[in-house]
């Protein structure tokens, strides 16, 4: 067992932060309920509030307290936190919205999040950096102890099976669809326990990625890991704050469905191919609603579609011109299920 602040994490399971729209408030809260870590996404997190498209980043910090009082309705006494992309223009506005709300923990990837002790300090909330290889863990680690002579209280290590963004290129997810990243993952806990001992702390350690069913959890667990974040298999619950036509998707889609794709920022990513997809692979461009400024590096009038409107359609169940993002396995959903069948069934004795 370990904790996160004082509390403590009663099955070692995190669900994994799904934006836009589908780890909100009432998924995020029924995990923690169940004793494991519910995650809220802030990437575009107020997509539903009246006034989205004229005032997005008012939208979206108003929306991180409301998300976070469905949860906590839900799990008051819970572990919950947030998911927050370091590529989003208001990255330090969501942190400290997130830190006002109460997290319990952030998760901070898609980009180094090497700012992140200096947005938290002060308060209770733990941090936890989001890595892929040996050499990003060494990086961001260095970084904040020696800026800040602080270490991460968490790390997640996110492995090429993972859905959305992706923290590999091209050749990279070809490299590791060929060999063993278990690896890569065994560096990476090296990396960690250093600092481990240079602060005398435990440093939980979580994989993710390609984990849908119990022998997955076993399977990575032995390579010494404290616990595992699982995100596609929570979509297909009753709880998942998405469209049940999204979860449809999913219950719907073949393994050969599932594909890598590219953002409109450049970035490589996993989703399912749908028409709309399609139509971005065959190089249309898709007009597009005035910017919400979502990411710092995007260019709205170079890009082939924008992602907000993209995820945003997917969410609200306009399933063939949306963006569905998922993991390697989301193909094998075959039934909405409950976060409750969905916990037990990962982790039996807990």
């Amino acid at each position: 067992m370990w904790k996160i602040g004082d509390k403590t994490v009663r099955v070692p399971l995190i669900q994994g932060g799904m934006g836009v729209g589908i780890s909100l408030g009432r998924l995020a809260g029924t995990v923690a309920a169940q004793g494991g870590v519910g995650i809220i996404s802030t990437a575009q997190i107020g997509f539903r509030e009246e006034d989205f498209d004229r005032d997005p980043g008012t939208a979206n910090l108003r929306a991180v307290r409301k998300e976070m009082a469905r949860a906590r309705a839900i799990s008051p006494d819970g572990i919950i936190g947030y998911n927050i992309m370091v590529a989003l223009r208001d990255y330090e506005a969501h942190v400290q919205a997130a830190v006002a709300a109460g997290a319990d923990l952030i998760i901070s990837g898609a980009g180094l999040p090497v700012e992140l002790p200096r947005l938290t300090q002060g308060s209770k909330t733990k941090i936890a950096p989001i890595v892929s290889t040996e050499k990003s863990a060494k990086v961001i680690l260095k970084y904040w102890d020696r800026k800040y002579q602080q270490t991460a209280d968490l790390v997640v290590i996110e492995g090429p099976e993972a859905g959305g963004h992706l923290g590999f290129d091209r050749e990279a997810l070809d490299f590791y669809a060929k060999s063993d990243y278990m690896e890569e993952i065994r560096r990476i806990l090296e990396a960690v326990r250093g600092y481990e001992k240079k602060f005398g702390k435990k440093i939980p350690v979580v994989a993710a990625g390609g984990i849908y069913d119990r022998e997955d959890v076993e399977r990575v667990m032995k390579s010494g890991v404290d616990g595992v974040q699982v995100a596609s298999r929570f979509v297909t619950t009753e709880e998942c704050d998405a469209d049940f036509r999204y979860k449809e998707a999913y219950i719907q889609a073949s393994k050969e469905d599932i594909v890598i794709v590219k953002s409109p920022v450049g970035m490589p990513g996993r989703a399912i191919l749908n028409p709309f997809m399609k139509r971005v692979m065959l190089g249309e461009r898709i007009s597009h609603t005035p910017c919400h400024g979502c990411l710092v590096k995007c260019s709205p009038a170079e890009i082939p579609y924008c992602i907000t409107d993209a995820l945003t359609a997917a969410a609200e169940g306009r399933i063939e011109e949306g963006l569905l993002f998922c993991g390697a396995k989301a193909y094998r959903a075959k039934r909405i299920e409950t976060v409750r069948e969905v916990v037990e069934s990962l982790f039996p004795n807990p």
